[in-house]
């Protein structure tokens, strides 16, 4: 096992003897709460960089418009970027967005829904920021979708392009869309893209 510091040009990698079980990286997660820890399906621990002011404005009103929208809709749940998921592929990741089936989450146990929960989610966001790379982002979209998540949209907001990831599909690139629509799990969401393209 390695912990990865990803803003670094050259990833600094820790070794361990051994991974972490799912119970230990969650204590490892509480125990450094203000730090972004993902866990990639190879078990390598990564240490996320801090996002700047216009990222995570960019997230709020990502994150505001599905949780508007999942109230209305009543079918799911939407979740911001501090919720993580076990995937089954071993993967632990927290996207900027995501919602998933009340029906499936009413098969996790109270205990189970109050930790990191094992499962994919249905519809996943996530949004590009100054220190991420988009070929990792890419590869992370493709295994959202590889676990199970039926809908995906990665947002590049300086670029102003929107990559939608769909299963057993290659991927659609828009540029400029002013909107998105919703489809499979999320039919009837629509993002208006204006405020997440704005710069504070």
């Amino acid at each position: 096992m390695h912990i990865l510091v990803e803003e670094l040009e050259r990833p600094m990698a820790i070794q361990w003897e051994r991974g972490m079980s799912d119970d230990e990286y969650f204590q490892f997660c509480a125990s450094n709460p203000d730090v972004r820890i993902e866990r990639s399906a190879e078990g390598d621990i990564l240490i996320m960089p801090p996002v700047g002011g216009e990222s995570s404005f960019r997230n709020s009103e990502l994150s505001a418009e599905l949780r508007i929208w999942a109230r209305k809709d009543g079918r799911g749940r939407a979740f911001d970027s501090s919720v993580q998921y076990y995937l089954p592929g071993g993967a632990a990741y927290s996207p900027d967005a995501s919602w998933v089936l009340r029906s499936r989450l009413n098969e996790l146990t109270r205990e189970e829904q109050r930790k990191f929960l094992r499962l994919c989610p249905d519809f996943v966001v996530e949004l590009m920021s100054p220190s991420d790379r988009l070929s990792k982002l890419k590869a992370k979209m493709r295994e959202w979708i590889e676990n199970g998540a039926q809908l995906g949209w990665l947002l590049d907001p300086d670029h102003r392009t929107v990559y939608i990831y769909r299963p057993e599909c290659e991927p659609e690139q828009l540029v400029n869309p002013e909107r998105l629509a919703g489809e499979g799990p999320v039919a009837g969401f629509v993002l208006v893209l204006a405020d997440v393209w704005a710069e504070l």
